[in-house]
């Protein structure tokens, strides 16, 4: 019969915590961690490395199916109009190239986070997390743009029919808190 678990393997908790196998008595998986913490758990409570490869290969190709699911992406409920924020997205998208590519990462981020997927994030698609974002509607990508600038959706909306000077004022003042993340997003591949 084949164990599912040997002595010095590695075994992983539903949380994603890995563990190396100490002992195995009568379905109790006695572990502990790099640091030397102990701890012990029913066999059902653990994965092997196979299965916990197989769980992240599922988890992975759901992974922007979800995000198009989460409720960042839900339907704005404010009467926004629709062909203004068309053109807000085009205007910011020529002032500053690579935002909203920021954008669409960044709520990708924060929706990985609050489902606790956080062990996703070193796979998450710059190209992917865009076209999940484009998939939204221009009222929603607008809230979300916003929301990250933390600026009021509507005045930017409306900023879109202004001048160039007036939107490049509003995009630099509400990056300012996130200067140094866009920066360093920008030299990220793009895969």
């Amino acid at each position: 019969m084949v164990r599912r678990f040997m002595r010095g393997a590695r075994v992983y908790a539903k949380d994603g915590r890995s563990y190396i196998v100490d002992a195995v008595e009568d379905g109790v998986v006695y572990c502990s961690t790099v640091d030397g913490t102990e701890a012990d758990f029913p066999e059902t409570a653990l994965m092997n490395e196979a299965e916990w490869a197989a769980r992240s290969n599922s988890r992975r190709d759901q992974l922007y199916t979800r995000l198009k699911q989460a409720r960042a992406y839900a339907p704005v409920a404010a009467g926004l109009d629709r062909a203004a924020a068309s053109v807000m997205l085009a205007k910011v998208e020529r002032l500053k190239p690579g935002l909203l590519d920021f954008i669409a990462f960044r709520v990708a981020e924060r929706i990985i986070r609050e489902n606790r997927d956080d062990d996703l994030l070193a796979e998450l698609s710059v190209r992917k997390c865009r076209a999940v974002f484009e998939a939204a509607t221009p009222e929603v990508r607008a809230t979300l743009l916003a929301t990250m600038l933390g600026a009021s959706v509507k005045p930017l909306i409306d900023a879109g029919r202004l001048g160039d000077n007036l939107m490049r004022a509003m995009l630099e003042q509400g990056l300012a808190a996130h200067a140094a993340d866009f920066e360093s997003f920008g030299s990220r591949r793009r895969s």
